[in-house]
């Protein structure tokens, strides 16, 4: 089945078809066969076998009308979008999409490298529960949005990394997913690992809690061995959200986690106000060792644009929809090229579910939510690359994803991320 909504201000209903045919396609050795759509007049036509893989696509181009964005906005109750102080932009494949690529290839030739004998730099993790306001930090840090912030737990799934540098100091900051009591998926079991990596290879650790919750020890705070896994590195405890309660309370808080937080210092911030986030700063730079830069000074982060890009489309599947829908999807940007300043980049990208039923959730009665979708999307992602964009969203069920260890290692759970 494939549905398309023509890019034009008001949106009638698109006709439906579908068929039955055999696969184009056969990915992984036949294990998951792929359906395709191709364009046909006003309608999408897709075909394909439907017994394990399906795929709706939508477009949306052009500017947006004003009705539109507001609309879009009040749907999806738009955080606000942190200025873009320096651009996060890494040469990507121009040329469109040639297959998986590691992101740690091609910095050789970025930036002036050079620092004095005195300059600091080191790795900081923070870690912590769900919810807890690690994401917001880190962007409030960095001074850039990298991180996609929800109201909602375990939004953010892989390390970012963010990158803080001054003349004499470079921090690169871990933002982690937030500690699962009990893993229920194979995916939730590659989230935890890339936690406590990130915890061993860190020179700080950054513990962040929420102080509108009761204080509980490092134990009931952490993964059960996670305060030895930091040894006697440094370990800053971020009291956030400070600006939910009283002054008297957060005295409190502050000093029982001094005298019970296994920490060396805690520092009470509100990481959504950026109060306190100067401090946490400097606390941090000071206990890092003397070493190179180990990025160019201009870069805020090692992930290529088009990893920020499915983030973004990731955080409004996140504002708009509700229970399951955002644990079950995964975005991938299929294609990115970018095109002459004068031109739209074209950006194609997937979001994968896991059933049927999502599929239609995803999609909406024809296709208005999936529409709504893409032009919050688009908005967003046009004001973080500084330009206009064609967005072609897919969508497609793969069963049980979640659960895949070869699709999981494919999306970059395991560690890196291939785009």
């Amino acid at each position: 089945m494939a549905v398309l909504i023509p890019p034009a201000p008001s949106y009638p209903k698109s006709r439906i078809s579908t068929s039955r045919v055999s696969p184009l396609d056969s990915k992984r050795n036949g294990s998951i066969l792929e359906k395709r759509s191709v364009f046909s007049g006003t309608s999408l036509q897709g075909f394909g076998d439907v017994s394990s893989e399906k795929e709706v696509l939508i477009r949306s181009v052009g500017r947006v009308s004003a009705g539109a964005r507001a609309n879009a906005n009040e749907q999806q109750k738009k955080p606000p979008v942190f200025v873009l102080k320096k651009p996060a932009r890494l040469p990507i494949n121009e040329g469109g999409n040639k297959g998986p690529k590691f992101v740690s290839d091609g910095f050789e030739e970025l930036g002036d490298m050079s620092v004095s004998a005195n300059h600091k730099s080191g790795y900081v993790a923070l870690i912590g529960k769900p919810n807890v306001g690690k994401s917001t930090l880190l962007n409030q840090i960095v001074g850039q949005k990298l991180s996609i912030v929800t109201n909602k737990p375990q939004t953010t799934r892989h390390r970012i990394l963010g990158i803080c540098s001054s003349p004499d100091s470079q921090m690169i900051l871990y933002d982690t997913p937030g500690f699962i009591p009990k893993t229920m998926r194979r995916l939730d079991e590659m989230m935890m690992q890339n936690v406590r990596t990130a915890t061993i290879n860190a020179d700080c650790v950054l513990v962040v809690v929420d102080c509108c919750q009761e204080p509980e020890k490092m134990e009931g705070v952490l993964e059960e061995g996670s305060t030895a896994s930091y040894g006697k590195r440094p370990a800053l405890l971020v009291l956030n959200k400070i600006d939910l309660i009283k002054p008297g309370e957060v005295a409190k808080k502050t000093q029982w986690y001094k005298s019970f937080g296994d920490v060396d210092d805690v520092i009470p911030v509100s990481a959504k106000q950026g109060r306190g986030v100067d401090l946490v700063k400097s606390w941090l730079i000071q206990r890092l060792p003397k070493g190179p830069a180990y990025y160019p000074k201009d870069i805020v982060s090692e992930h290529p644009e088009r990893f920020f890009v499915a983030e973004i489309i990731r955080e409004k599947i996140f504002l708009q929809y509700r229970q399951e829908i955002p644990y079950v999807c995964q975005v991938n940007v299929l294609n990115y090229t970018e095109r002459r300043s004068s031109a739209k980049d074209f950006i194609e990208a997937e979001i994968v579910v896991e059933k049927d039923s999502q599929m239609a959730i995803l999609i909406g009665k024809d296709g208005s939510a999936l529409k709504l979708l893409a032009t919050a999307s688009r908005i967003d992602i046009q004001e973080f690359v500084g330009k206009e964009v064609y967005l072609e969203l897919k969508v497609k069920v793969r069963e049980n994803w979640r659960e895949d260890d070869e699709l999981l290692d494919y999306y970059g759970y395991s560690g890196k991320i291939r785009f």
